[in-house]
């Protein structure tokens, strides 16, 4: 019952006006290199467009997610944070739950065989991306995500540009739609990396509460000149192109998603000797809607 009402409740959230972030007085802070921009929180723009990306995550228990729109990054070399996990495509690390959603479990692991960027890894976890299986520019995407708690912790789902390989990064762009820092408990991250920039704010829930106590919704509203974040429902960030000083805007091409759980990194810090393990992140839904009703604006 709890799970039909959640997916009744999904679809309300579809045609409910959909809601992004919040600075500080004075000079701007900076969270992992991004600068953060003072705003006000809003109700979001009406999702419009006609839905190109519908993934529920349905499936018998432990069975692996659709390698028709999934793919498996798999590796070890720190993703350019000096993390402490390694990649993997075992089912122990990502499968699906048999209730509807995606699993990615962080571990830590026995098996030394495989180098991380301080010495032989310490933990297993998974990480999934559509590249060259979907890609989209513009649009509304969105994710219902539960989050694990505690320090060293990084779920995230986020967009990089299909021509990373082609121009590397921060030239293709990269969208953070949600980072959680478990140590913060109460607040998520979204933020754009660019050449030469990072902009970005953070979200912290009313009275205390943890992220990783429930699900949440995270949405990104992507237009031409635009790129707005939400979470359930709550605007608390738009980056314009006003905000980046002059430097080129990337996020005028298709992009590609990513959910993953990474462990550790210079951002958000290490687990602590006592952490617990396995830690867990469960992903309901992923969808994606065309902008403007299926239009992409040149």
């Amino acid at each position: 019952m709890l799970r039909v009402a959640s997916r009744r409740m999904r679809l309300a959230l579809l045609v409910l006006p959909v809601t992004l972030l919040l600075g500080s007085c004075g000079e701007p802070p900076t969270v992992s290199g991004v600068q953060q921009i003072q705003e006000v929180q809003v109700p979001a723009a009406p999702v419009t467009g006609g839905m190109t990306f519908a993934e529920e995550f349905d499936g018998p228990f432990g069975s692996a997610p659709d390698q028709t729109r999934w793919s498996y990054d798999v590796g070890s070399v720190g993703w350019g944070n000096n993390e402490s996990q390694f990649y993997t495509p075992s089912r122990e690390n990502t499968a699906l739950d048999g209730d509807g959603n995606l699993v990615i479990t962080a571990m830590r692991t026995a098996d030394r065989s495989h180098e991380c960027w301080n010495g032989p890894c310490e933990f297993s976890s998974g990480r999934l991306s559509t590249a060259r299986k979907f890609t989209q520019r513009y649009g509304i995407f969105e994710a219902r995500i539960k989050v694990p708690p505690g320090r060293g912790m990084l779920p995230a789902f986020w967009l990089i540009g299909d021509n990373i390989h082609q121009v590397g990064w921060p030239e293709c762009g990269e969208i953070d739609i949600m980072e959680f820092p478990g140590k913060e408990r109460g607040t998520i991250y979204g933020s754009i990396h660019g050449p030469n920039y990072g902009r970005g704010g953070k979200y912290t829930l009313p009275d205390g509460r943890s992220f990783s106590d429930d699900f949440h919704v995270f949405t990104l509203h992507w237009g031409p000149d635009s790129l707005a974040y939400s979470v359930d429902g709550v605007q608390y960030k738009t980056i314009t192109k006003a905000d980046i000083d002059g430097n080129r805007w990337a996020f005028d091409r298709p992009f590609f998603i990513v959910v993953n759980l990474a462990v550790g990194g210079k951002w958000p810090g290490y687990p602590t000797p006592d952490a617990v393990f396995p830690q867990r992140m469960l992903v309901d839904y992923v969808h994606v809607h065309s902008w403007d009703n299926g239009r992409d604006p040149k």
